[in-house]
């Protein structure tokens, strides 16, 4: 389990949370994404593109006053 800090990406982190679920993380492995939270538009949509994916969205809480963490499962290809 590998922790990923994409809030430097504001609301633009949802491609390279992809790229990360694809290159990095191994099948059945879990991974750790925090982000700003912003307009709170990004907590659902980041669920919809984990889900539309084939991963699964295992938790989402938030971190602090500005951002979000979700832990995510990865699916196996």
């Amino acid at each position: 389990m590998q922790r990923y800090d994409l809030r430097h990406l504001k609301d633009s982190f949802y491609d390279r949370m992809l790229e990360i679920m694809s290159d990095e993380v191994s099948d059945n492995e879990v991974a750790i994404f925090m982000f700003e939270i912003g307009d709170f538009s990004p907590i659902q949509k980041s669920a919809d593109v984990i889900k539309k994916a084939g991963h699964t969205l295992m938790n989402s809480l938030k971190f602090n006053e500005a951002d979000w963490t979700i832990v995510v499962k990865k699916s196996k290809e």
